[in-house]
């Protein structure tokens, strides 16, 4: 066994340190050959990518009905999979199966422990959680938000913990710690050890999971560049709905191109990183502005409120995340970082500066309308029971009618016939 195990130890670092040596072994010209066939499968795969997302996308702008039920059959197949995988996992428990699962196993170290990349793996791992943060910004389109929204994270986040830890259980009683590391498709390998002819399944449970969190990511981040344009900080229209189907149809669009420009780079875990750090970066941000209101207003409405321990021991976790995950990966944190930064100009530009050029003006009032045109959409309706004071001067403009009767026609149209 521990021979075995060195060997695939010497293998996987072989792989890393020479991912090519197979095709450059082989000879200049299978290695040219296997170029392009990888070339030709990664054209392929990412042009599907983007056929999906667009595909989502007119589902979500067709109609927010579509995109729940959508999100609901997915989301209840991918829990179905995972169940199979679990039940699995306890057959194989029961054969005693169960090697890696032992502590003088599972506690192995494979290489010398590094709290950065410890750091680093919580916040790869975090990404498979992060689903709790987006039923924030799908509020306004929730029934009762205030009852509803902490009820939904209180049984999604253990419900969420629970399928996923178990099912990592389950992986580890048919696949090596090797073998889980060298999978592309860790449920995918599960399924061809323990299923033989149903082994399909697995693949197709992937796929339509992937599917169904895409859509997810669509639906809900969507209402966050409609939130950020309704408060002046991104274009107005992307604050615009559709004029029958409801739906924020140019935040949509402006999140369809935001995706597909994603699938430039065809490195899963950088993508991560980049998202992860930045994501994280705002989180500790927020929770420490919730920390800073409660001790500087602390009397304005809170309808949903917690004990502040819980968001200081976020940010304490918070803390430990970003500073040893810059130190384990300073260059992917910091192009995450410059991406971030490159929103600043953009600010200045677009909100700061508050005298802009008329032509400016013109030229966005002129993309605003044209937009308006091709995508049949209008500013909502504000509430009934909002105040004057409560709108300020872009508000009231973006509400007005894209078209308007001249005033010498409506005088004329309110003299009397004679």
């Amino acid at each position: 066994m521990r021979k075995m195990e060195k060997g695939a130890r010497h293998r996987n670092n072989t792989e890393k340190n020479h991912p090519g040596g197979s095709e450059s072994e082989a000879g200049p010209e299978s290695g040219s050959g296997g170029g392009g066939v990888a070339l030709k499968k990664e054209i392929g795969l990412v042009s599907a990518c983007g056929i999906i997302v667009v595909l989502l996308t007119w589902v979500n702008c067709a109609s927010v009905r579509w995109a729940t039920r959508v999100q609901d059959i997915f989301t209840a197949g991918k829990l179905l999979a995972l169940a199979l995988i679990i039940i699995m996992g306890v057959v194989q428990i029961c054969k005693g199966e169960y090697f890696w699962l032992e502590p003088k196993n599972a506690f192995e170290n494979f290489q010398e422990p590094d709290i950065g990349l410890i750091a680093l793996a919580f916040l790869q791992g975090s990404f498979a959680y992060g689903g709790w943060n987006f039923l924030n910004y799908v509020t306004e389109e929730l029934v009762d938000p205030y009852k509803n929204l902490p009820r939904a994270i209180f049984i999604s986040i253990p419900l969420v913990t629970f399928v996923y830890v178990f099912a990592n259980v389950a992986y580890v009683t048919a696949m090596s710690p090797q073998e889980l590391l060298a999978s592309n498709a860790v449920a995918v390998t599960f399924g061809e050890k323990l299923l033989g002819v149903m082994a399909w399944i697995m693949p197709i449970s992937v796929a339509l999971s992937t599917f169904g969190g895409v859509n997810g990511s669509l639906f809900t981040s969507s209402r966050l560049f409609f939130a950020g344009a309704r408060e002046g900080h991104l274009p107005s229209v992307l604050a615009m709905i559709h004029v029958k189907r409801c739906t924020p149809i140019p935040a949509l669009l402006f999140t369809c191109i935001s995706t597909l420009l994603m699938l430039v780079t065809s490195d899963m875990y950088t993508l991560i990183n980049y998202v992860g750090f930045i994501n994280y970066l705002f989180y500790g941000v927020t929770i420490a502005g919730q920390i800073v209101l409660r001790w500087k207003k602390p009397n304005i409405p809170r309808p949903i409120k917690i004990n502040l321990l819980f968001p200081i021991i976020y940010l304490l976790f918070w803390a430990f995340l970003l500073i040893f995950s810059l130190w384990s990966e300073p260059v992917v944190c910091g192009i995450g970082l410059a991406i971030m930064l490159t929103g600043v100009p953009v600010y200045f530009l677009g909100v700061y500066w508050q005298h802009k050029p008329k032509c400016f003006n013109n030229f966005i009032e002129s993309l605003t309308l044209v937009s308006q045109k091709m995508c049949v959409v209008v500013y909502p309706e504000m509430e009934a029971g909002l105040g004057k004071e409560e709108i300020n001067g872009d508000t009231e403009e973006q509400r007005r009618p894209i078209y308007q009767p001249t005033a010498s026609k409506d005088k004329d149209s309110e003299q009397p016939q004679p």
